[in-house]
């Protein structure tokens, strides 16, 4: 009995002390994984969160089949009109593993002006530990997770710009 719960000892040692993040998981209150992905504009250009640095950033990952992302993209729209003049950065990462051309398109038909990336090979599922899209992360200059939302959500609801006023004053005041 003792060698079994010396061995669960040195096991949860052994998964604290080395694995770390990949236990605890990317949740509201860690730091935000860093990420890259092809601008749609200029397909040979990518960004990443650093380009980002010291800024409100609404992250959202999802994909154009994806039905509940189509329903929520328009509430990001209308948070992205009203707060992105005031220092909001609205990011989207597509994940589809279509060609950046059907992506720009798709942006264009639906008149988005927030930021879209697009990451092809998914790497910021992993990076971002997603379960399935859309999935969005509200992090604050400081590069803290403060929101993390799975499924749909009404990003231009008075709860949702209540919280981003906050953080982006709270970035004026660090400053």
């Amino acid at each position: 009995m003792v060698a079994v719960v010396v061995a669960l000892g040195g096991a949860l040692w052994f998964g604290v002390t080395q694995l770390g993040d990949e236990l605890v998981g990317v949740v509201v209150g860690s730091t935000a994984p860093a990420f890259r992905g092809k601008t749609i504009t200029r397909p040979t250009e990518t960004k990443s969160l650093a380009d980002y640095k010291g800024q409100v950033i609404l992250l959202n990952v999802w994909a154009t089949w994806c039905g509940p992302c189509r329903v929520e993209m328009p509430s990001m729209e209308a948070l992205h009109q009203a707060m992105g003049p005031r220092g909001l950065r609205v990011v989207a990462v597509s994940v589809d593993s279509t060609d950046t051309e059907s992506l720009r398109r798709f942006v264009q038909n639906n008149r988005f002006s927030f930021e879209v990336l697009h990451d092809s090979l998914g790497l910021i599922k992993a990076a971002y530990q997603t379960t399935a899209v859309p999935e969005t992360f509200v992090i604050a200059a400081d590069g803290t997770i403060r929101k993390k939302s799975i499924g749909a959500s009404d990003w231009n609801s008075a709860p949702n710009r209540a919280l981003m006023t906050a953080l982006m004053a709270e970035a004026e005041a660090e400053r």
